[in-house]
C-alpha cells in the first residue's frame, strides 16, 4: 500500500472511531495486565463476564496472592486455558510484588520477564497504560494488515515490524485499537463486511464481499 493510502487509510478509520480504546474490563494498571492475560485464546467479553466480580475484590497484586490460584480458579473457570492461567497470574502477581514493589513497570522487558507475559500482552500494556507506540498483533490486526495489504507479513513479528515502520505519526498511539475493532466488526475472518468498509477502495482484497442484500456496492469514499 502506497504511503498516501496508508495515510488515508488510518484517516478513515479514525474519522469513523475517533476514540478507539481497548473493550477489556479494568480497574488499573494491575488489572488490565490481569485482564489482557485472561484475553489469550479468548474474546474479551468472555474475559469480562469472569472478571467482573473478581475485579470487585482483587485489584492489587497483594490481593490476588491472598486470593490463590483455587480461589482465581473459580472466578475464570470459564475461560480457556484457564488451569495455566490462574498459575500465571498469582506468579506474575508474586513477580511484580518482588521486583516492582507491587507496580507494573512501564518497561516491556521488565513486562515479558512476568510469568505468562509475552511480546503482545507486554504491548497492549504499554499501549493501554503508558501510551507507548507499540503494535501489538493478535489474530484481527493480523488478518487486516495482511488482507487489505496495509502491512502484509507471514508472521507477526513482521506485521509488527511493518506496522511500526509504515504506521504514520497521527495514529501511532491508537493503530492498535483502530484495527483490532476493523477486524473484529467489519473486516471478519469468514465473511469481511465489504459493503460497509470505510475503506473497501483502498483495500487489496478480492473479490469484495457482496451485501446480503443484493444492494449495490458502496459507493468509492472521497478522498
Amino acid at each position: 500500500m502506497k504511503k498516501a493510502d496508508i495515510h488515508e487509510f488510518y484517516r478513515r478509520l479514525a474519522e469513523r472511531t475517533p476514540d478507539p480504546e481497548t473493550e477489556l474490563d479494568y480497574v488499573n494498571d494491575y488489572t488490565l495486565l490481569v485482564a489482557v492475560v485472561l484475553s489469550a485464546q479468548a474474546t474479551d467479553a468472555g474475559v469480562n463476564v469472569a472478571t467482573r466480580d473478581l475485579f470487585r475484590a482483587v485489584t492489587t497484586p497483594a490481593q490476588m496472592v491472598a486470593l490463590g490460584e483455587e480461589g482465581l480458579k473459580r472466578h475464570i473457570r470459564t475461560i480457556g486455558l484457564f488451569n495455566t492461567k490462574a498459575k500465571n497470574v498469582i506468579a506474575l502477581s508474586q513477580a511484580l510484588i518482588e521486583r516492582h514493589g507491587g507496580r507494573v513497570p512501564a518497561d516491556r522487558d521488565a513486562l515479558q520477564a512476568l510469568p505468562g507475559v509475552g511480546r503482545k500482552t507486554a504491548n497492549v500494556v504499554m499501549n493501554v497504560a503508558f501510551g507507548a507506540e507499540t503494535f501489538p498483533v493478535d489474530t484481527h490486526v493480523f488478518r487486516v494488515a495482511n488482507r487489505t495489504g496495509l502491512a502484509p507479513g507471514k508472521d507477526v513479528a513482521k506485521v509488527e515490524a511493518r506496522l511500526e515502520k509504515e504506521t504514520p505519526a497521527p495514529w501511532r498511539s491508537s493503530a492498535h485499537h483502530l484495527l483490532i475493532l476493523h477486524g473484529r466488526y467489519v473486516c471478519k475472518a469468514r465473511r469481511p463486511e465489504c459493503w460497509r468498509c470505510v475503506v473497501a477502495d483502498l483495500c487489496r482484497y478480492k473479490p469484495k464481499t457482496p451485501s446480503p442484500g443484493g444492494g449495490p456496492p458502496r459507493r468509492k469514499a472521497a478522498r
